[in-house]
């Protein structure tokens, strides 16, 4: 038995508890259709015992549910054995950092909405490490360069074969803080067009003239997976990574993204007006 489940296997464990709690069953009923213990339907649901693909076909069958799509993305899941990279860094950094990367390793593509930080897929190490120098309570340096080497390696997803798509707005106020002063915000800017360069990387500017918007003050992070019913939402808040993942919050995110994008300024416009900014340091 797992002591400590990765976000995936929760995340497994979450998705079957959906199902059976859809079909009006408790774990004591679901158990009796399976012939096994209550605990056991516990267990699986906790993530704390493996699942194989047959039973999860088993149990959605005995809670009648018959979207095919979802079930087969739910048996992908069980058989999906990888042990991270991330992994080395597990007792070393907060377990939800380990499951922010794990979630980033299995997106089929990710969106990004920030309005006072660069999203850390695009952020330089000398952005990063001053970032994190400002933490309260402060940082050991050996912390905040485990933080630092993370992030960095967080960002190989967008390099792999084939890269994940990224789809990035930023508004203008993020882009003109000075983490680290003039020098290493202009190298910060001058990786973030380069970045743009990219097919799979999708940047867009909310520009100060813009005004209100809705999700301003919010950084989010949606993350596409195999159906729409097993996309995750990150908020990026001081005390780590919140996870959502039920439906109407799912939604709600989708839309607010939606929103976001409709309103920013075209890749084009985005890129000019960063260059704009450089030239001004």
């Amino acid at each position: 038995m797992r002591s400590s489940p990765t976000g995936h296997q929760l995340r497994l464990g979450a998705e079957l508890r959906k199902l059976r709690e859809g079909a009006g069953l408790t774990a004591t009923q679901a158990g009796q259709l399976l012939g096994v213990a209550q605990n056991q339907i516990s267990n699986m649901e906790a993530g704390r015992v493996g699942v194989s693909p047959e039973r999860v076909r088993t149990l959605a069958a005995h809670y009648a549910y018959a979207d095919q799509e979802v079930i087969t993305a739910l048996c992908d899941m069980t058989s999906d054995r990888t042990r991270g990279w991330w992994e080395e860094y597990r007792g070393i950094l907060p377990a939800p950092l380990l499951d922010l990367a794990e979630i980033e390793h299995h997106a089929r593509r990710m969106r990004t909405a920030v309005t006072v930080h660069i999203p850390g897929l695009f952020q330089t190490p000398e952005h990063a490490r001053e970032i994190f120098r400002q933490d309260v309570p402060e940082m050991p340096p050996p912390d905040i360069e485990h933080r630092v080497s993370f992030r960095v390696k967080r960002q190989k997803v967008l390099f792999r074969d084939p890269p994940t798509t990224q789809q990035a707005v930023i508004h203008e106020a993020a882009l003109r803080m000075q983490f680290g002063g003039p020098k290493v915000a202009r190298q910060q800017l001058e990786h973030l067009l380069k970045m743009s360069e990219h097919e799979h990387v999708v940047l867009q500017v909310i520009p100060f003239s813009a005004g209100a918007f809705a999700g301003s003050g919010q950084s989010i992070y949606y993350f596409h997976g195999p159906v729409p019913q097993l996309d995750s939402v990150n908020l990026d808040q001081s005390h780590g990574p919140a996870f959502l993942d039920a439906e109407a919050q799912l939604e709600r995110y989708r839309v607010l993204v939606d929103r976001l994008e409709a309103i920013a300024l075209t890749p084009e416009q985005s890129r000019d007006l960063i260059h704009t900014i450089t030239r001004d340091l």
